[in-house]
C-alpha cells in the first residue's frame, strides 16, 4: 500500500506532464495548419492575382491554341489570364485562315474559355465552350500592311459550344459598320478532319480587295432609323464550307445615303447546295421602290437576275457615284425599268446577257424637254438590239429599232420631230447648221443607217425627208423634199426639189461635214437668185444683189463652196432671164432685156462671162472679174454695146431726151467697189443718125454753127465717134470727130462729169462743097468751159 501511495503521485505527474505534451501538440497542429491554409490561401491569391494580371506561361497558350485547333480553329493566344468570376480568359487572340496560317482573318480582344480541367489534365479535349462578351473583333484589310485600315465588329458578342465533333453557335451579335449582325448554326468537325487546299495569294488579295471595297461603301450610309439588323442561320461541315446552309435576312428604315434615303429595306438570301440564291430584294423610296432576285451557281460560276424598278434613279445615281451618267437628265416623274438576264463569270469581263424595257414620263435632257420615253432592249455582250423605241417631243416623235454588232450596225429611224431637239446629240459644226433653220412644223424623216460600227464615221444611211413651211437663213420655203443619202460624213439630198413664194429649185445638193464644203450638181432654180444664193452660202450674197431681176430667172449651178473661210470655191451658175433685170452703172439703173450670163464663184473671186442682153433697143456684151475680199473690192469688166438707142441713154443720165441716134461702142475699165473716182478705163463710141448739137454740152455750137453758115446749125449731125480714156472721174478724148452735110468738127478735151465741168476744145471744118475754103474755117476754133449741163464756149482766135 505504501508503494502504491509512492506510486500515484508520480503517476499523476506522469499523467500531467503528458497531458500538457498532446496538447501543445494540438496547439502546434492548428497553428502549422492555420499557417500552411493562410500559406495556400496566400499563394492561392498570389497565383491567381499572378494568373490576373500576368497570365498562363506559353505552354498552356499552346496548349489553348492546341485545343482551337482540334475545334477547327487556327488561332494564337497572346495573354491566357483567369478572372475570379469568369475564369479562364484568352486574350488578344489572333484567328488565321484555316487554309493558309499566315493570313490573319480577324483579331479578337478577348474569349472567356469554359474548360473541362479533369480532360484537361487527362491530355483529352478539354474546350467546352468559349463566351465572349463586349469585345472587339478586328478584320485586317492588307495582309502586308499592319498599319492599314481594319474593318471592325463593335460590341462583339458570341456563345459557342463545342460538343464531340461539332461547333455549335447559339448566339452571335456584333455590330458592323453600323448593321446589327446576330447570327446561329452550327458545324460539324469530324475527328478525320483535314484542312482543304491552301487558296493562292492572288486569290487572298481579290477577297481583301473586295472586303475593303464593302466596308468603305457600308461606311457612307446613315442609319437614321437606327442599326439595320441582319440575321443569319447556318449549318455545314468545316472541311466543305462550300457545301454550308446559310439564310440571312436584312432589314432597315431611314437609310440614307448622300441626298438618296431609302425608306424601307428588306432582303432575304439563301446559300445552298453551292449556289447564292437572292430570293427577294426590295426598298422604297420617296418616289416609288425597287424590287428584285437574283441567284448564282459556284459551280458553274453563272447566275440570272430580275429587276424591276421605279425609284428615284437620278438621285440614286448622284448618291452611289454615277451622277455623270445622267447629269444631263432631269426626270419629272420616276422612270419605270424591268431588266432581267444571266451573267457567266468564268473570264477577266463577266459575259452578260440581258433584256427589258424601259418607260419614262416627262423629262428634259440638256436644254430640251421630252414628254415621254418607252422602248424594249435586249443585250449580249456583243449584240445590243433596241425595238420599238419611241421618243415623244412636243413636236412630234421619234421611233427608232437598232441592231449592233461586231462588223453589223443597223438603225432604223422614223421621224416628226423638230430637228432643234437633236441640237444637244449632235457636233457642234451641225448644231450651227441646225441652228439656222425654222420649223414651224417639223419634217418628215425616213431613215435606214447602216455602218460597220456604231461610230458615225463608218455610216451609210438612205431615206427621205419632206418638209412643209419652213425658214432657211432667213428665206422661206413653202415646201421642199428629196432623197436622203448619208455616208463618208456627208449628207446628200438627191432628186432635191424645193418651192419658195416664187419659182422652184431642182437638183442635187451634198452638205459635207468632214471637208467642210457644199457641192452642187445641176442644180435647176427658178428662185430668186437672191435667195438661192443666200442658202447656198450667205457670203456670196452680195455679189449677186446689184442684179435685180424682174421675173425670178433660170439658174443652173454646179460646183462646191467651201465653209468656214477655207479656200477651194469653184461654183457655176448659168442665168438666163428672159423678163430682163436692173442693174445700177454709175449711179444710173440700166433696165437690160433678155439678160443671159455665166457666173464663176472662186475663192473671194466673181467671174462673169458670156453676158449677152438687151439695152435700150440694142444689144449689150461682156465679161467682168469683181473681187469678192472683204478688204478688196477691186473689180475688171469689159463691157461692149450696139444700137444702143442713143436719146434713151441721154435721157437716163443727163436728163434730155431731144437726141436722136444709134449708139456703138466698147469700153474695158477697172474699179473699186461703188467708187466712181476710182474708175480707170478706156474706150471708143461711135453714134450714128443722131444729132450731136441735141446733146447739150455740144447743144451750144448750134448757133455758133448758123452765124457762120447760115441754116448750118440745124443741120444734124449724122454722125460722131471718140477714142477716150475715165481716170479720176475724167472723161478725155484727143479725137472727137463728128460729121455733118456741111460741116464737121474734131476736138479734144475733159468732161469732168463727176464735178459737173468741161474743159474741151473743138475746131469746126467744111465738108460737101465748102471744103474748097477749108482753110479759112480752121481759123474757127472754140473753148467749151462751165458746166456740163450748162457749157460756155467762146472763140479762141478772136
Amino acid at each position: 500500500m505504501g508503494a502504491e501511495l509512492l506510486e500515484e503521485p508520480e503517476a499523476r505527474a506522469l499523467a500531467k506532464h503528458s497531458f500538457g505534451r498532446r496538447t501543445f501538440r494540438r496547439w502546434l497542429t492548428r497553428r502549422l495548419a492555420h499557417l500552411l491554409v493562410l500559406l495556400v490561401l496566400g499563394a492561392l491569391a498570389f497565383s491567381g492575382w499572378y494568373l490576373a494580371r500576368k497570365g498562363f506561361g506559353r505552354e498552356w497558350r499552346t496548349s489553348v491554341a492546341e485545343e482551337l485547333h482540334q475545334r477547327g480553329v487556327e488561332a494564337s493566344v497572346r495573354r491566357l489570364t483567369l478572372d475570379p468570376f469568369r475564369g479562364l480568359i484568352a486574350r488578344d487572340v489572333r484567328i488565321f485562315d484555316h487554309k493558309n496560317r499566315e493570313t490573319t482573318i480577324a483579331v479578337i480582344s478577348e474569349l472567356s474559355l469554359d474548360i473541362n480541367y479533369a480532360a484537361f489534365l487527362r491530355h483529352q479535349p478539354f474546350l467546352s465552350a468559349v463566351d465572349v462578351r463586349d469585345a472587339r473583333l478586328s478584320l485586317p484589310l492588307s495582309a502586308s500592311d499592319p498599319e492599314a485600315p481594319r474593318a471592325e465588329l463593335k460590341n462583339f458578342r458570341a456563345h459557342v459550344y463545342f460538343p464531340p465533333e461539332q461547333i455549335y453557335v447559339s448566339q452571335v451579335e456584333a455590330i458592323f459598320c453600323g448593321i446589327r449582325v446576330s447570327a446561329v448554326g452550327q458545324l460539324i468537325k469530324r475527328d478525320d478532319y483535314k484542312p482543304s487546299a491552301q487558296i493562292s495569294a492572288e486569290e487572298w488579295q481579290r477577297r481583301l480587295h473586295l472586303l475593303q471595297t464593302t466596308v468603305t461603301e457600308l461606311n457612307r450610309f446613315i442609319f437614321a432609323g437606327g442599326p439595320p439588323q441582319l440575321q443569319i442561320k447556318f449549318s455545314g461541315d468545316i472541311a466543305q464550307l462550300e457545301n454550308a446552309h446559310l439564310e440571312a435576312t436584312l432589314r432597315g428604315e431611314r437609310i440614307r445615303r448622300g441626298a438618296y434615303e431609302i425608306k424601307a429595306l428588306d432582303a432575304a438570301a439563301e446559300w445552298s447546295n453551292q449556289s447564292l440564291n437572292l430570293t427577294g430584294f426590295r426598298w422604297t423610296d420617296n418616289a416609288g421602290e425597287f424590287s428584285g432576285r437574283a441567284s448564282w451557281q459556284r459551280e458553274k460560276n453563272a447566275g440570272d437576275f430580275q429587276v424591276h424598278s421605279t425609284m428615284d434613279l437620278k438621285q440614286f445615281s448622284d448618291a452611289f457615284g454615277f451622277a455623270k451618267l445622267l447629269a444631263d437628265v432631269t426626270f419629272s416623274t420616276p422612270p419605270m425599268i424591268d431588266l432581267s438576264g444571266s451573267a457567266r463569270f468564268g473570264s477577266a469581263m463577266p459575259q452578260l446577257k440581258t433584256i427589258g424595257r424601259v418607260a419614262l414620263g416627262a423629262f428634259v435632257f440638256k436644254t430640251v424637254p421630252f414628254e415621254g420615253l418607252s422602248g424594249e432592249f435586249s443585250w449580249d455582250g456583243k449584240r445590243t438590239m433596241l425595238r420599238q423605241v419611241r421618243l415623244r417631243h412636243e413636236t412630234g416623235e421619234l421611233k427608232a429599232e437598232l441592231f449592233d454588232a461586231p462588223a453589223d450596225f443597223r438603225l432604223n429611224l422614223e421621224s416628226t420631230v423638230s430637228p432643234v431637239a437633236a441640237s444637244p446629240f449632235v457636233s457642234e459644226e451641225l448644231r450651227h447648221f441646225l441652228g439656222e433653220w425654222e420649223w414651224p412644223r417639223p419634217p418628215a424623216v425616213h431613215l435606214a443607217i447602216r455602218g460597220a460600227s456604231r461610230d458615225p464615221e463608218t455610216w451609210e444611211a438612205d431615206g427621205t425627208i419632206a418638209l412643209q413651211r419652213t425658214r432657211f437663213r432667213s428665206v422661206w420655203m413653202n415646201s421642199a423634199s428629196a432623197n436622203v443619202r448619208f455616208g463618208n460624213g456627208a449628207v446628200t439630198y438627191d432628186n432635191l426639189r424645193i418651192t419658195p413664194d416664187e419659182g422652184v429649185g431642182t437638183g442635187s445638193f451634198t452638205y459635207d461635214f468632214d471637208k467642210h464644203e457644199v457641192r452642187l450638181a445641176n442644180v435647176k432654180s427658178t428662185l430668186r437668185p437672191a435667195d438661192a444664193i443666200y442658202w447656198i452660202d450667205p457670203k456670196l450674197s452680195k455679189a449677186v444683189a446689184p442684179y435685180k431681176f424682174k421675173q425670178s430667172p433660170n439658174v443652173t449651178a454646179n460646183g462646191v463652196v467651201r465653209l468656214h473661210g477655207r479656200k477651194g470655191d469653184h461654183l457655176e451658175l448659168t442665168v438666163d432671164a428672159p423678163a430682163g433685170m436692173d442693174y445700177v452703172f454709175l449711179g444710173k439703173t440700166l433696165p437690160i432685156d433678155r439678160v443671159s450670163a455665166r457666173l464663176l464663184f472662186t475663192d473671194q473671186r466673181l467671174q462673169l462671162s458670156d453676158v449677152n442682153g438687151a439695152l435700150f433697143s440694142g444689144t449689150l456684151g461682156g465679161d467682168a472679174d469683181i473681187s469678192l475680199a472683204k478688204d478688196d473690192q477691186h473689180y475688171r469688166a469689159s463691157v461692149e454695146v450696139a444700137g444702143i438707142d442713143f436719146p434713151l441713154l441721154t435721157d437716163l443720165y443727163f436728163k434730155f431726151d431731144t437726141a436722136h441716134g444709134r449708139l456703138n461702142g466698147r469700153y474695158d475699165f477697172t474699179g473699186v467697189g461703188d467708187n466712181a473716182r476710182a474708175m480707170r478705163g478706156e474706150g471708143k463710141v461711135t453714134l450714128r443718125d443722131g444729132d450731136v448739137f441735141a446733146i447739150p454740152v455740144f447743144g451750144p455750137l448750134s448757133g455758133v454753127l448758123s452765124s457762120i453758115f447760115p441754116g448750118s446749125g440745124y443741120s444734124i449731125a449724122r454722125q460722131a465717134n471718140a477714142s477716150f480714156t475715165i481716170r479720176d472721174g475724167v472723161i478725155h478724148t484727143d479725137d472727137f470727130q463728128v460729121s455733118g452735110k456741111l460741116f464737121g468738127m474734131a476736138g479734144h478735151g475733159d468732161l469732168f462729169f463727176l464735178e459737173n465741168k468741161i474743159d474741151f476744145d473743138i475746131r469746126v471744118s467744111a465738108s460737101g462743097p465748102g471744103i474748097l475754103l477749108s482753110p479759112v474755117y480752121n481759123l474757127f476754133e472754140y473753148k467749151g468751159e462751165g458746166s456740163l449741163a450748162k457749157p460756155t464756149w467762146r472763140p479762141k482766135r478772136f
